[in-house]
């Protein structure tokens, strides 16, 4: 069965029409969703899963707690060792939902450290990831690092350039190459 991790920015605590439509395409298709356990984005994909019925549902927890699984279904605790639960510890649960994932749906506010962590990871793992930018309230297909400026292009370059300097966006998707043309 074909498996879809699903996250986004914690301030995306609603789904659009057309996200829940998107989400509707994916149950459809009977497809596993793996989905976080934070507040914003994945908190609100599960709401809709649940109200729908939607079974196929697995849910991803860092170290021994889980703070959101709204239909009570699987949970799946990823060990870690951080002594807080910081930036690095929650992506140890993305990478392993990732690794899991054979595609991937991410709900982006073009600022979230986090989500375009994750997107960028999916492309190093040429895993397909439908991003919905929600500054511009548009979806984006991304195949392969290749396509990762033209996500960029969309957001504020302010905001691109802390991420470049935070996540290393040049170093990992153009490695021995110059930095991206960003602006």
């Amino acid at each position: 069965m074909k498996k879809v991790v699903f996250g986004g920015s914690r301030t995306l605590g609603r789904l659009s029409g057309a996200i829940r439509d998107r989400a509707d395409n994916i149950m459809a298709q009977g497809y596993v969703m793996l989905i976080g356990d934070a507040n914003g984005a994945d908190r609100a994909m599960q709401e809709y899963l649940a109200q729908k019925g939607y079974t196929h549902v697995l849910i991803f927890c860092a170290g021994t707690t889980c703070r959101n699984n709204v239909g009570e279904w699987e949970t799946r605790f990823v060990p870690s060792d951080r002594p807080r639960k910081d930036f690095h510890h929650y992506v140890i649960r993305d990478e392993k939902m990732i690794e899991e994932a054979d595609y991937g749906f991410m709900m982006w506010d073009g600022k979230s450290k986090g989500t375009l962590n994750n997107i960028v990871n999916l492309l190093e793992m040429h895993k397909p990831v439908l991003v919905y930018l929600s500054p511009r309230k548009m979806f984006l297909t991304l195949k392969s690092k290749d396509d990762l400026p033209g996500l960029l292009s969309s957001c504020d370059q302010d905001a691109v350039e802390s991420l470049e300097n935070s996540l290393g966006l040049s170093r990992r998707i153009h490695a021995g190459e110059s930095r991206l043309g960003f602006r």
